[in-house]
């Protein structure tokens, strides 16, 4: 059942924009409960650069990513499964956008 949440996650992620990918990146990297086993400052340091040359929005004002459900909804997705499902998911975010 884990791997099936695994795919409907990356099934999502696919059909994200790179702004998206980036913004969930920027979320996962910031968040005490995501307990991600990489490094969150470097994933957050490379994805906040990469927005912010992608999206000029990104650069010049804060930004509420409570606006962007499909991020929060993945996110929230995450948050639920168990941490070697959450660490491949995470692992494909990194590598689709890299």
């Amino acid at each position: 059942m884990e791997n099936e949440k695994v795919k409907y996650l990356v099934n999502i992620i696919n059909s994200m924009s790179l702004k998206d990918k980036l913004r969930l990146g920027i979320c996962l990297s910031t968040s005490d409960c995501s307990n991600i086993l990489y490094n969150k400052t470097e994933m957050y340091e490379k994805f906040d650069t990469m927005l912010k040359e992608v999206d000029k929005e990104y650069r010049t004002t804060i930004i509420n990513f409570a606006k962007y459900q499909l991020v929060m909804f993945v996110m929230a997705k995450i948050m639920k499964i168990e941490d070697v499902e959450k660490n491949k998911v995470v692992l494909y975010l990194i590598n689709s956008i890299i």
